[in-house]
C-alpha cells in the first residue's frame, strides 16, 4: 500500500483527466464563495452573519487547497483505503488552517468534495461514464463501509465538532451520515434543483441561488442550529420554501427578495455553511458534466467553462 507521504510526492505524475476532476473542485469552491446573493453566507459583497472570515479568507483558503483535490481524485483513482483519504483530508485541512490563521472556511468541503474527487477518480478507473448513479454506487462499494463504520463510531463518541455536538444532541443527520448514504441531500435535492433551474433558462448565478434556496428548505444544516438554535434551523427552512413558493429566482425581482432573506439571517447571525458545501459539490459535478460534454461536442459555446492553469489561477477557456 502506498502511503500518504508517496502519494503527496508522486501527484503531479496524476493523468490530465484525473487532474482536472480535482482542479473542477477548486473552480466549484470559487463558484460557491463568489455567489450573491447567498443567505447569511459569506461573498464578496459583504461577510455575511461572519465577524471573522471575508472573501479574502475564502481566497486564501482556496489556494491552500488547490493540490488537494487532485491529489484525492488520483487516490480515488488508484483505488486507495479510506484511511489513506482521511490523511489526506487531514493534511489539506492543517493546510487551510494555516492559511486562515485557525479560521474553519472549507473543512465541510474538505471531506465532502474531496470524497466526490475520489469517487470520480474511481468512476474513471473502471471506465464507467460520469454520472450520478455511477458517483453514488462506487462511492459506496468503494468506501461505504468504512463510512458507514466512522458515521456509527461518530455517534457514540465524545462529539469533537460544533457540528458533532448538534448532531448527537438533536438527533440530526451530520455530514459523515450524509457521506455514508452517498449525499442523499445533494444527489435528491441541490443537484436536481441546479439542473432544472438551468434547463428552464435560468443563468448560473440565478440557478445556483435557486439550489442554494432549495438546499436551505431541507437541509439539517448542523451550522444553523449550533448559532440559533433549532428555532434558527426552522426560520432558515421556512424562510427558504417561502422564497421558493413565492416563485424564487422565476419572479421578477428576485435579486431583491434573496437579498432581504440574507439580511433577515444576518440579523439573527445565522450562517447555512452546510448548505453552501452541498452546493459547491453540484455546482462540481456540474462542471464535471460540461466538461464531458464539451470533450464529445455535445456542448454549445455559451456553456463553455471557465478553467485552471497549472499553477491554479482561474482563466477563461475559448
Amino acid at each position: 500500500m502506498v502511503c500518504t507521504s508517496e502519494l503527496l510526492a508522486t501527484a503531479p505524475t496524476v493523468s490530465a483527466e484525473v487532474r482536472q476532476l480535482g482542479l473542477a473542485a477548486v473552480r466549484a469552491l470559487y463558484a460557491e464563495i463568489a455567489l450573491e446573493p447567498k443567505p447569511g453566507l459569506v461573498s464578496f459583497r459583504d461577510c455575511g452573519s461572519h465577524r471573522d472570515m471575508n472573501g479574502t479568507t475564502f481566497l486564501r483558503s482556496l489556494f491552500a487547497l488547490r493540490g488537494y483535490f487532485p491529489r484525492i481524485a488520483r487516490a480515488g483513482y488508484e483505488g486507495h483505503s479510506f484511511a489513506v483519504l482521511e490523511s489526506l483530508g487531514k493534511n489539506a485541512e492543517g493546510r487551510m488552517l494555516a492559511a486562515t490563521q485557525g479560521i474553519n472556511t472549507h473543512r465541510g468541503a474538505v471531506f465532502a468534495l474531496g470524497l466526490l474527487c475520489a469517487s470520480a477518480g474511481q468512476v474513471h478507473a473502471q471506465g464507467l461514464r460520469f454520472t450520478a448513479v455511477h458517483l453514488r454506487a462506487v462511492l459506496l462499494s468503494t468506501w461505504g463501509e468504512a463510512l458507514a463504520s466512522r458515521a456509527k463510531s461518530t455517534r457514540m463518541a465524545t462529539p469533537l465538532s460544533h457540528g458533532q455536538r448538534v448532531a448527537q444532541r438533536f438527533g440530526m443527520r451530520s455530514a459523515g451520515e450524509e457521506a455514508a448514504q452517498a449525499f442523499p441531500t445533494l444527489f435528491e435535492i441541490t443537484l436536481p434543483a441546479l439542473q432544472m433551474a438551468l434547463a428552464s433558462g435560468a443563468t448560473d448565478r440565478a440557478a445556483r441561488v435557486h439550489a442554494l434556496f432549495a438546499t436551505m428548505a431541507t437541509l439539517d444544516d448542523t451550522n444553523v442550529v449550533h448559532r440559533g438554535g433549532m428555532e434558527g434551523l426552522r426560520f432558515v427552512q421556512s424562510g427558504a420554501r417561502d422564497f421558493l413558493a413565492a416563485g424564487g429566482i422565476f419572479q421578477i425581482d428576485w435579486l431583491w427578495h434573496a437579498r432581504a432573506v440574507h439580511s433577515a439571517f444576518v440579523q439573527r447571525r445565522l450562517s447555512p455553511g452546510g448548505a453552501a458545501d452541498v452546493l459547491a459539490c453540484a455546482c462540481w459535478i456540474e462542471e464535471i458534466s460540461r466538461l464531458k460534454r464539451l470533450q464529445s461536442g455535445a456542448m454549445s459555446a455559451t456553456e463553455r467553462p471557465t478553467a485552471l492553469n497549472e499553477r491554479g489561477a482561474i482563466v477563461a477557456t475559448t
